[in-house]
């Protein structure tokens, strides 16, 4: 990238967070977008903009290691209405195949157009002609338009993390025609799969005067590339902490605490309705239930990473998972072996490593998933090519993760019996599945990815 070309991100939250304490200051946030933009931004001298996470806080801009960073302040009704309700009542059920019914309340689309220019303005305000400002997913898909009119001058891209839904459900949008201009104001618009990016290109097609083909569009005299980037992890830190003494002792002492001859199932999520752990929870005791295992043989391992607890949905599915966890270990747990060991709290990247390091199966089921890292964190934790990865076909890393057991994961025997195949798998058959995923994780990591979308950012 040529030296006066600076990368502006615009995303939701910023690649810092605040800590408080004698004074407040501000660190680095863990997570794929951060570890992979973060040293692009700092080369090119460039910035990054996104909320800071408080509501009425405003903080002036300011340099961390070597990026500007421009904090959006938003009010509580901004928090409710654009974040809450928009983005996560509507917008998020909608692009998961709607399987949870989306709202569609007009008193947040107003709220939602607002906040999208609050960002865009804020980029604006930094980008200068030849920049190249990168903005990120659902809640900000207006901002490209926005951006492209204040500053003709720049390149604009846009990258989707989540899916994007098929023609019979996004038309569901009473805003759909304004959802689909704000994206096509970018230079190029970047999803996480083939389909999404096909589904997205027909929409335009079909509710704008964009004309082209899957991979290109025009409209209004410019042409829009559309392309699939399949994001990925930093594969590398991952393989290295798997192998620190401090991980393997961690891991070893999971596994003494669980029995050593017991076979762990791991699976870890937000505690979100895509992520179908009531589904997977009833495959595990399905699969008790036959007798094929005891809970002498395995046990599962569940973190549940709470998430948007304060929304009715989410509430009542964590109580509707928690009683599942308690009938399964009321039906099957015999003293001293529990048959789900239920985790509902935050755990950090070395806690994790350590939990994938001991899983001998990785359980990852999602009914419908952008890509899902977790697969790929587990994949690269397990240097030695051993573990079996279980993986729904609907989570965007089955496109890439072939060699993994792959599953619907609305077929509630079809999964248990995943889960006994991996389980009963060879150690000769789980290193020829593990080794084939573990190069492709190595090749195409998270920097592949960012290098990819800038490349076909400049061309």
């Amino acid at each position: 990238m040529p030296s006066n070309r600076r990368l502006i991100v615009v995303a939701n939250r910023l690649p810092v967070r605040r800590v408080s304490g004698g004074e407040t200051r501000w660190v680095a946030s863990e997570g794929g977008l951060v570890t992979a933009l973060a040293p692009i931004a700092r080369s090119t001298h460039g910035a990054w903009v996104g909320w800071s996470g408080a509501s009425d806080r405003r903080t002036a801009r300011f340099t961390h290691d070597g990026i500007a960073i421009q904090p959006l302040a938003l009010s509580e009704r901004e928090v409710e209405s654009f974040y809450h309700e928009f983005s996560n009542r509507t917008l998020w059920p909608l692009y998961h195949d709607a399987i949870r019914t989306p709202e569609f309340d007009r008193r947040h689309w107003g709220p939602y157009v607002e906040v999208n220019m609050k960002y865009a303005r804020a980029a604006a305000r930094i980008a200068r002609k030849g920049d190249i400002v990168w903005v990120h997913d659902y809640h900000l898909q207006l901002v490209p338009e926005m951006i492209r009119r204040m500053r003709p001058g720049v390149r604009i891209g846009f990258f989707l993390h989540i899916p994007f839904p098929p023609e019979e459900i996004f038309a569901w949008l009473p805003w759909r025609t304004e959802i689909l201009r704000g994206l096509l104001g970018a230079d190029l618009v970047g999803f996480q799969t083939t389909a999404s990016a096909k589904n997205f290109a027909a929409l335009a097609r079909k509710y704008t005067p964009a004309e082209g083909t899957d991979h290109e569009l025009e409209i209004g005299g410019r042409r829009v590339a559309v392309g699939s980037f399949p994001i990925s992890i930093d594969a590398d830190w991952f393989e290295s902490t798997a192998k620190l003494p401090r991980t393997i002792t961690q891991a070893k002492a999971l596994r003494s605490r669980i029995g050593a001859k017991r076979k762990i199932l791991l699976a870890v999520d937000r505690l979100d309705y895509t992520k179908g752990i009531d589904a997977r929870l009833q495959a595990y005791e399905l699969l008790l239930g036959s007798g094929r295992l005891t809970v002498e043989d395995v046990c599962l391992m569940q973190i549940a990473v709470p998430s948007r607890e304060r929304v009715f949905e989410y509430a009542d599915m964590r109580e509707q998972i928690e009683r599942l966890v308690g009938r399964i270990n009321g039906e099957f747990a015999v003293p001293g072996s529990v048959a789900v060991h239920y985790f509902r709290r935050s755990f950090t990247r070395e806690e994790l490593t350590a939990f994938y390091v001991a899983a001998d199966a990785m359980v990852v089921t999602p009914l419908r998933d952008g890509m899902n890292l977790v697969a790929k964190e587990y994949v690269a934790c397990r240097p030695e090519a051993s573990g079996a990865l279980i993986l729904s076909e609907f989570a965007g890393a089955a496109q890439e993760l072939r060699r993994a057991i792959l599953v619907n994961p609305r077929d509630v025997e079809g999964v248990a019996d995943a889960m006994h195949y991996a389980v009963k798998m060879s150690k000769k058959e789980a290193r020829h599945r593990m080794g084939i995923l573990r190069t492709q994780v190595r090749r195409h990591d998270v920097y592949d990815w960012a290098r990819s979308f800038m490349e076909a950012m400049r061309s």
